[in-house]
């Protein structure tokens, strides 16, 4: 029976790749600045004998910009909305989305991931991640698999509709990958495609469009699209001609793609890059460094002048003397001092890298190339430079908060039954299984983590709220800590133990272990032992002496439990 929901030519190869060809030529005609990122900054450029220097302060500006709104300490936390949230059995689950979130940033390394991410979106102009389910990812447990994601560079993610730079409103996308040939004719065998023969590399016209390195390479499309009557993503892998894998669902309903744009451009869905509107600030100060270098070479050193018709040949060998015949020989040569280059020309060259760097919010505070004579002071100015990229940032919390909803519907359909760990005093009752009691044994404390077995497949009906955490990056922002710590561990309000847990790593070595020394000695403080000499009163009309408003009224309260009359 057909299916009713599916597009016309969804099926067909030659339809999608026809797709593929219109978003690709849309993508063409992007500017690409990854060569001038890098140094490459006077290819194509006609120098006519120039010396062709390469003084890259964008680069620079480029990783100060990704280093502030970046950050080591970005962390999701889930929480059920109020209509779930008032049911106590249901809290657990947010214990157990955090736990496993947290080891899903850890084994993703979205930290790592996010600096490459805000990079090319500041190079490129868009940022983007792709999350896939590895099946055969081992797990200790008995249902094995595991969520990876990976960057992508813009250019090989396609949208449906190139309007909209909004990812779960696209009628479909298509992932563009560079593979090995061998490597996608033994996966289409493994699918029982019969013309795996014809998978061959791809023609000069293609490779012309997509770099290429090598000859052994064909382009692999994942073409991604939402079904009409289960809204579930549903994906088709093919090359030019040949269906790889036939259309499967992936069994969620969002794009398994995360997008950012550096700044944004009305009616495109790739966005403009921090770099394109500077790259001619960067090629007049390559140039004007250049022509300063031809100056210097040709008119820095003197010059001698001498007259011929009374000198034959001279030489500059040192030491050595030169005969004429007859004559003054005041007049016979003369030296022509070297010009000066005029000093507007440096005083441009700094000015035009210190506008751009100001503009870019890269003042000499914020990239650390002042004197920190006034901490309070280079703070406010660290801050406030950081005021512009205050939107871009809040789009690149916007992509991760995303990527965590991507998470949530891998977890509900993928994860199955697994073996979690939560705090006993959260623990639902129907949850307290005979083998958690046992387990327990009643000697351990209330809080702490036992193993329970948790079926993933429940998220699914339970709508959750996601929330973004992230800490400060910035090195100023660290000492500023520090010094807050400082003050309120001098004045009493905190513990050592509350300062060495708010302390940024690498301050103090080991300190995790002093932690837990420090919180062993506070919780085991052995009571002194009497001393053989010491006389413990017996009779019990001894005085009780105790402080203010403590005396004979307490002591017969405590005697008799009355207060007398």
């Amino acid at each position: 029976m057909a299916d009713k929901t599916r597009n016309p030519g969804e099926g067909n190869p030659r339809k999608i790749w026809e797709k593929y060809q219109t978003a690709l030529d849309f993508n063409q005609k992007i500017h690409h600045n990854e060569n001038f990122f890098i140094g490459k900054q006077w290819e194509g450029v006609k120098s006519n004998g120039l010396p062709t220097p390469v003084f890259n302060f964008l680069k620079r500006d480029v990783l100060f910009s990704v280093a502030s709104n970046t950050s080591d300490n970005i962390k999701i936390s889930a929480s059920l909305l109020p209509n779930v949230a008032e049911r106590s059995d249901k809290q657990f689950i947010v214990d157990i989305l955090n736990a496993q979130f947290e080891h899903l940033f850890e084994h993703n390394k979205i930290a790592v991931r996010v600096r490459e991410f805000m990079r090319n979106a500041a190079v490129d102009g868009d940022g983007a991640t792709f999350t896939w389910w590895d099946e055969d990812a081992y797990t200790g447990q008995e249902n094995i698999g595991a969520i990876r994601t990976e960057i992508i560079e813009n250019t090989r993610v396609l949208f449906g509709n190139p309007n909209d730079r909004r990812v779960q409103n696209q009628p479909w996308i298509i992932v563009v990958r560079r593979e090995r040939v061998d490597d996608v004719k033994e996966r289409a065998k493994d699918n029982n495609v019969k013309n795996v023969d014809d998978i061959r590399p791809d023609s000069d016209d293609t490779n012309s469009r997509m770099d290429s390195y090598t000859d052994d390479k064909v382009t692999v499309l994942l073409y991604m699209r939402r079904d009409k009557a289960t809204k579930e993503i549903k994906c088709t892998e093919l090359v030019k001609g040949v269906i790889i894998r036939k259309e499967w669902s992936l069994g969620i309903r969002r794009y398994p793609i995360t997008w950012t744009c550096w700044d944004y451009i009305q009616d495109s869905y790739h966005g403009q890059a921090m770099l394109t509107g500077l790259l001619s600030n960067q090629q007049f100060v390559n140039k004007m460094f250049a022509m300063v270098m031809v100056s210097l070479m040709r008119s820095a050193f003197p010059k001698i002048v001498y007259d011929k018709s009374r000198i034959k040949n001279w030489t500059s060998q040192v030491g050595a003397a030169i005969g004429i015949e007859g004559g003054d020989t005041k007049s016979v040569a003369s030296i022509i001092e070297p010009t000066q280059i005029s000093p507007q020309v440096s005083q441009v060259i700094s000015s035009v890298i210190d506008y751009t760097q100001s503009f870019l919010g890269a003042t000499s505070a914020a990239l650390g190339d002042t004197r920190p004579d006034n901490t309070s002071a280079i703070i406010a100015l660290q801050r406030a430079s950081s005021v512009p990229m205050e939107l871009t940032k809040q789009n690149m919390y916007d992509s991760i908060e995303d990527l965590g909803l991507i998470y949530l519907e891998f977890m509900a359909e993928y994860y199955g039954k697994r073996t979690v760990e939560l705090p006993m005093d959260r623990l639902p009752k129907d949850m307290l299984t005979d083998e958690v009691r046992n387990f327990v044994g009643g000697a351990m404390p209330i809080d702490a983590k036992v193993p329970v077995e948790f079926d993933f497949s429940e998220l699914k009906d339970m709508p959750v709220l996601l929330k973004l955490d992230v800490g400060a990056s910035a090195y100023w922002s660290e000492i500023a800590s520090m010094q807050t710590l400082d003050s309120l561990l001098m004045q009493g309000k905190i513990t050592t133990v509350q300062y060495l847990e708010r302390v940024p790593d690498g301050y103090i070595p080991k300190r995790q272990e002093l932690i837990s020394e420090l919180k062993m000695q506070m919780g085991a403080i052995p009571m002194p032992a009497p001393t053989p000499d010491a006389q413990i009163p017996t009779d019990s009309s001894a005085e009780v002496v105790g402080g203010r408003g403590y005396g004979g009224l307490q002591r017969a309260i405590n005697e008799t439990g009355e207060v007398p009359v």
